[in-house]
């Protein structure tokens, strides 16, 4: 069945997570997407490396579900490859600070030139206006300025997320934006400039604390793995693990009460609603610990879930590969790729459409497989593609 996108093609110039990953989704949907990396590749192929020269973790991740080729971007030689790509594209998603994508030739008014109608996809880490425009970032700087770092982890201790979700949510921002872009390209015949920003995701993110201090200047301090509007939410030790818990709303902590067996809770001013139970939420957590003391994680999960409180055990990333819902819902694909001595575990695409289901999961390329392939498809020469080859431009 074809994918809803079929027909569309990107072109993917992207580095690290932002942009790969927002054309990988395209991708999931039916695009056709070509990774156009530097002869030498990208940095993804060794971030987080598993034993294969061709690539590492990352890039099995987000290459999945394309074609790939080289192109020294930026040289004379490499202009007439790069304006045939563009004519026969699109959608250009290029995530570089602004003054490397107009060395490029990426800049929207570059490549408005070379196609009136072509959709640009930018993500940079702080916006392409303001101050901090020219600087650059990765997720951990989008978290540290928007305020959740800060509350994350203990006092006086600022922990970082150990997952990008910086990083994946702007490529996911970038990939629904993007979408809007291709329906109003069918709708209109007009293409556009969709930008996004690793800081306007984080912002995004961690709006509800912001908000807050904005009306309130409430100034509130990290606490741990306590959630600061209700309570019992936090983790806690079992006999043989930890196990998350999050109790929200007045239902919810009426039958947490009964579960632990303290109904007089009910009637203490102290825990009179979320914000009131947030507030004292280190007390609560403390009756919550000594409950919990008593059982094993598997115990805990089956009084707490027969009972309709969310709740989780604590995986280790190993733990993860095994849970039986996990596997059972294939949340993972294994995928052949040269040079492993076994098949990656990549996530499958996260949705499910049922009239027009994302692709199955191809192996990312080798660095440059298709160049010849794309290059003679775009109209070149064997003559100029070898010409190509020998300055280096692919």
């Amino acid at each position: 069945m074809a994918g809803v996108l079929e027909g569309i093609r990107v072109l993917d110039f992207g580095r690290y997570v932002a942009g790969p990953y927002c054309a990988t989704l395209l991708g999931d949907l039916g695009a056709e997407v070509i990774r156009i990396e530097r002869p030498e590749g990208g940095e993804d192929r060794d971030l987080a490396p598993l034993g294969s020269d061709e690539g590492a973790t990352l890039f099995l991740i987000a290459g999945r579900n394309k074609s790939g080729m080289t192109l020294r971007l930026g040289s004379e030689e490499a202009k007439p490859i790069l304006e045939r790509l563009v004519k026969s594209a699109d959608v250009v998603i290029a995530n570089l600070p602004y003054p490397i994508l107009k060395k490029a030739g990426l800049d929207y008014e570059s490549l408005k030139a070379i196609k009136e109608n072509i959709i640009l996809t930018t993500s940079t880490a702080y916006g392409e206006d303001g101050p901090y425009s020219k600087k650059v970032g990765f997720d951990g700087v989008a978290q540290a300025m928007s305020g959740t770092m800060y509350l994350s982890g203990e006092p006086g201790k600022p922990v970082k997320t150990a997952a990008p979700y910086v990083d994946y949510g702007t490529a996911g921002l970038s990939a629904f934006a993007t979408l809007a872009a291709i329906y109003e390209l069918k709708k209109s015949g007009r293409g556009q400039h969709v930008e996004t920003s690793l800081l306007s995701t984080a912002l995004t993110v961690g709006n509800l604390a912001i908000a807050e201090q904005a009306e309130l200047n409430i100034n509130r301090e990290p606490i741990g793995n306590r959630t600061q509007y209700a309570a019992p939410a936090d983790t806690f030790q079992s006999k043989d693990g930890w196990v998350m818990v999050q109790v929200i709303g007045p239902y919810m902590f009426k039958r947490w009460c009964a579960l632990v067996g303290k109904p007089e809770f009910l009637k203490d001013e102290r825990f009179r609603d979320d914000d009131s139970r947030g507030r004292n939420g280190a007390y609560i957590s403390e009756v919550m610990q000594t409950w919990c003391s008593q059982f094993t994680s598997k115990e805990l999960i089956k009084k707490l879930a027969a009972n309709h409180l969310p709740c989780a055990e604590v995986l280790t990333p190993q733990q993860a590969l095994e849970d039986e819902h996990i596997i059972a819902t294939e949340q993972f694909i294994d995928v052949e790729f040269p040079g492993l001595t076994k098949p990656a575990k990549i996530a499958t695409p996260p949705f499910k459409l049922s009239e027009t289901p994302a692709r199955t999961v191809e192996r990312p390329p080798l660095l440059g497989e298709h160049t010849d392939k794309i290059i003679s498809e775009l109209g070149f020469s064997d003559e100029e593609l070898n010409q190509f080859k020998e300055n280096k431009t692919i």
